[in-house]
């Protein structure tokens, strides 16, 4: 009997721990995207399953248990997005709303035509969970439908409004801004007013421009899906998020909305290519990294920028790490390094690196407060200024304007960020507060990943608030039942009574003229 109990015990546990079949879509042509998709791709065929990855950025070595689906198409159309990205600075931000929202338009239509996808789509394969990056590409979770899985959403950035309704995850415009304004959760009246104004003007562009488009895509490629648009985008088992309470603020959350910011951090270290530790040790007043990220390119910044950033570096006691495209550039000064590739990480985590000069976006941010080094924002476009406003006012940055960057105010910030001390000691709090965490993020993603796909789905997560609709949510309907009563009985019930009256009052005063009159 006992070696039966145990023969069974060993059977459950093989169960338990047999691997999953996964396909990750990552939509986005943006390396940094991919960097964060890629990472929870590793960490679960690391955990003993398989996956099959949907991207423009197919593997160069073979990984065992992951398979490549290459989606050219996708950078075809969104190259040209990629490219505007330096003029989009110029625009007003209810503007740069409307663009994200062509620009998915086409990478979303971009992967459903791609050739390799087309023929992806038409395969028999299985799989127990949908991983599809949340990217301004609501119609690409019909795939969990097609597929007969579970949909995890993979949020690369912050809790947009589109993402946050996939799970319903609350958002109070009273303390938490809008992804795209540089507010943080104590805001003003003004910014208050400012907040709810754009998340206003955000749900009127999502319910009657964004999702109506979204829905004319999921059923132009999904013809055979039997749900809905609206209830299948409302349906997601699980959304992990690239943030983390450390690297901003508290905010609600779902009970299926996870924060696994910096999941593309592993901790292990590379030694430096020679050249570079030479440059960076050989400098007597330490060193200062230098990057737009993988999408903004510093070749492409106007020249007259270009002059001014040149005009700050020229004399500067410390030495610069600049990540510039181009193999050459005219009057660079003898204390700047530059290169089109620099291992961020590596370079970050030398002790001779006071700083790092930022477009501001998540990845960046996150490997800057993960090695505790202050940071000078330049932010261009989406999260970025939300990013570089939190830094200037938790104390770990400075913020400048890049349309006004000039070489004076840029030489300024530089030798205030690396001779004030507090920059640095906030930042290495936060670095602290960061790590000390129970498990890594890679860890409780692919933790909650395989949870939902145990419970095939983990329906009894589900907030309920993800099938009603906004008004129903704020409960805007029963507001205005309960404020028409309010006027019903404080306007309209005493008028009609005065009116009543009034008019009883005038007809007892018609009679007593009359019968005066008869007298």
């Amino acid at each position: 009997m006992r070696i039966f109990t145990l023969i069974l015990g060993l059977l459950s546990g093989l169960e338990y721990s047999s691997g999953y079949n996964y396909l990750m879509v990552l939509n986005s042509a943006g390396r940094s995207h991919f960097n964060v998709g890629h990472a929870l791709a590793k960490g679960l065929v690391k955990a003993g399953h398989t996956i099959t990855v949907v991207s423009v950025y197919p593997v160069k070595k073979p990984i065992s248990g992951y398979t490549d689906i290459n989606v050219p198409n996708v950078i075809n159309v969104m190259g040209g997005d990629i490219a505007a990205l330096w003029a989009s600075i110029q625009k007003p931000v209810t503007q740069k709303l409307i663009d994200h929202y062509q620009m998915g338009f086409r990478i979303t239509r971009g992967l459903f035509e791609d050739s390799n996808f087309q023929e992806f789509l038409k395969s028999n394969q299985s799989f127990d969970a949908i991983i599809c990056e949340t990217f301004y590409n609501d119609a690409h979770y019909g795939l969990a439908e097609h597929f007969n899985a579970p949909l995890i959403g993979l949020s690369t950035g912050g809790g947009l409004t589109f993402i946050t309704d996939m799970v319903g995850s609350p958002a109070p415009a009273s303390f938490v801004p809008h992804i795209m304004l540089p507010f943080n959760d104590h805001m003003s009246l003004y910014e208050r007013l400012l907040n709810v104004a754009f998340l206003g003007y955000e749900r009127l562009l999502l319910d009657y421009y964004y999702l109506p488009n979204q829905e004319k895509l999921y059923k132009e490629f999904f013809p055979g899906n039997k749900r809905c648009f609206y209830e299948m985008r409302r349906n997601a088992s699980l959304v992990l998020i690239n943030q983390h309470v450390s690297l901003s603020f508290p905010r609600p959350y779902s009970p299926n909305m996870i924060e696994v910011g910096g999941m593309h951090i592993d901790g292990k270290l590379s030694p430096l290519p020679e050249k570079i530790e030479r440059f960076i040790n050989e400098s007597e007043h330490a060193a200062i990294y230098f990057s737009m990220g993988s999408n903004l390119k510093s070749k492409d910044l106007p020249p007259e920028k270009v002059q001014e950033i040149l005009s700050a570096l020229r004399g500067l006691k410390q030495r610069v790490l600049w990540k510039f495209e181009l193999d050459k550039l005219p009057n660079k000064p003898d204390n700047v390094y530059i290169s089109d590739w620099f291992p961020q990480t590596d370079i970050l985590a030398h002790p001779k690196v006071l700083a790092f000069v930022t477009h501001g976006g998540m990845l960046s941010t996150t490997e800057s407060i993960y090695h505790g080094k202050p940071v000078i924002g330049l932010p261009i476009f989406s999260d970025q200024f939300f990013n570089m406003a939190h830094a200037e006012q938790t104390g770990y940055g400075i913020m400048l304007d890049f349309k006004t960057l000039n070489a004076v105010d840029f030489r300024k910030a530089i030798e205030r960020i690396t001779s004030d001390p507090s920059y640095t000691k906030v930042v290495q709090g936060m670095s602290f507060r960061y790590r000390d965490q129970q498990h890594t993020p890679l860890e409780n993603a692919v933790y909650w990943v395989e949870h939902v796909t145990r419970h095939q789905g983990a329906a009894y997560l589900q907030s309920a608030s993800q099938r009603l609709n906004w008004w129903q949510y704020h409960n805007v309907d029963v507001l205005l039942i309960i404020f028409g009563a309010a006027f019903l009985l404080v306007i309209v019930l005493p008028f009609t009574i005065f009116k009543l009256l009034n008019k009883k009052l005038s007809r007892g005063e018609i009679t007593q003229s009359t019968k005066a009159k008869r007298n």
